[in-house]
């Protein structure tokens, strides 16, 4: 029997390029299909939307779990910049509420299917769990770092200012009750305000 030549680098190269591009559009068929509504998509769908077969999906994730837990960090990684709040401690409360307003009506509207699909299936993947617990956590310290003047001897403020600024509340107020963007900042303005504000 004639042994199979190693691959050469170009060819080798050349796979590793093939690899990753198909491997990209299994994410963004996903990402799409969050889009779309189909928060925990068959493996059929996936594999349909992304021009592949659906045996071949799992050449680059070991499972749909995988590929879900891959295409949510994907969406969440691309975000981060949305995070930054572009302001400081010692501004203006008033300032500090407008931007953090700012920042997470940006980053809820950019991350909103993926948030939706990590929620829907947290419950039976711990490694999705995890990531919307650290997501949870991040937002929570920062909030508390923002509005420290605010909060200091008012700990029992924090948690409802969490909860206000919560991806959940955004979309209670955006599509159970029907609001649209402006109105939902307008909302989240006037309960912050009212938090840090006028209630000191």
């Amino acid at each position: 029997m004639t042994a199979t030549p190693p691959l050469e680098g170009g060819e080798l190269d050349g796979r590793r390029l093939r690899r990753e591009q198909n491997r990209d559009t299994v994410l963004d068929a996903m990402v799409e299909l969050f889009r779309e509504g189909v928060l925990q998509p068959s493996s059929g769908e996936i594999a349909e939307r992304a021009g592949l077969s659906p045996r071949s999906l799992f050449r680059y994730f070991e499972d749909v779990d995988d590929l879900h837990r891959a295409a949510i960090e994907r969406q969440l990684a691309r975000a981060r910049a949305l995070l930054d709040h572009r302001s400081s401690p010692d501004e203006p409360t008033a300032t500090k509420i407008d931007a953090i307003v700012a920042a997470r009506t940006r980053l809820f509207d950019a991350t909103a299917p993926a948030a939706r699909s990590a929620r829907s299936c947290a419950h039976r993947h711990p490694v999705i769990a995890a990531q919307v617990r650290e997501a949870r956590r991040y937002l929570h310290h920062q909030l508390r770092v923002l509005f420290a003047p605010e909060l200091e001897g008012r700990a029992g403020v924090l948690p409802a200012v969490d909860a206000l600024c919560a991806f959940e509340a955004y979309e209670l107020m955006r599509f159970d009750q029907g609001l649209s963007r402006a109105a939902a900042a307008e909302a989240l303005t006037t309960a912050l305000t009212a938090l840090l504000v006028d209630s000191q």
